[in-house]
């Protein structure tokens, strides 16, 4: 028995929820109604993670005076239309009543603004799993943080008062795995997100799982917990 609780700490799109062509659609969409070039599918699947506003600037050489009209843009369309479109990935509901059944704390740590993350997971009925959910700022205008991903899983930890070693963090790209190193947690891969090829298999993950099944057992491997001794 510890006072630290074992957390599982989730990314959201590409790892919980399928965006479903949402988040590309949309960018396509507000890149288009500004009269802006709009990148090739590879390219717009890539955008899927990072905090939006360094995704357009980088990727899609938004210039800066109409950064803030692409932003507006898109988030207008992602609430009326896109979120809508997202389904979660199959079993990953199951997977979070059984795990949170079973004495895990579970959390969310996305870069999408925070607000609308807890929205999302509200629609779909997922909010009710998660001890507590941790996104970006909600105005997506600001500079994104310096540290990414990092300070956004710290706070997860922080919340739910798990040490690194107690937690894990799942997530399907290489900015998952970057802030749950510099946080001292191991990180699970999921091999239905929007991951490049290649990726994945260049990033030191504990494990990658290739479904929901999968994922149950490896956050088990990881945690030393399984649903019949909850390590907490």
């Amino acid at each position: 028995m510890t006072d630290s609780p074992a957390l599982a700490i989730f990314d959201l799109d590409g790892t919980l929820v399928d965006p479903a062509g949402s988040i590309t659609g949309g960018i396509a969409y507000a890149l288009e109604a500004h009269g802006l070039r709009v990148p090739e599918p590879e390219m717009l699947s890539s955008m899927v993670g990072p905090p939006l506003l360094e995704s357009l600037h980088r990727l899609a050489d938004v210039p800066e005076g109409v950064v803030d009209g692409v932003i507006h843009t898109y988030r207008k369309r992602y609430i009326s239309h896109g979120m809508a479109q997202s389904r979660p990935y199959p079993g990953i509901p199951g997977l979070l009543a059984r795990l949170r059944a079973s004495g895990l704390h579970l959390a969310v740590a996305t870069q999408k603004p925070e607000d609308l993350a807890k929205k999302l997971l509200g629609l779909h009925g997922l909010d009710r799993y998660f001890h507590s959910i941790h996104g970006s700022p909600d105005d997506e205008t600001l500079p994104p943080a310096t540290d990414g991903k990092v300070g956004i899983i710290r706070a997860a930890l922080t919340t739910n008062h798990a040490a690194p070693d107690r937690a894990v963090m799942i997530g399907d790209r290489r900015h998952d795995a970057a802030g749950a190193a510099a946080n001292g947690v191991p990180c699970i891969g999921v091999a239905w997100g929007f991951a490049p090829d290649g990726e994945l298999e260049s990033l030191d993950l504990a494990e990658v799982a290739a479904d929901a099944d999968e994922l149950e057992r490896a956050i088990g491997v990881v945690l030393g917990h399984t649903a019949e001794a909850a390590a907490c």
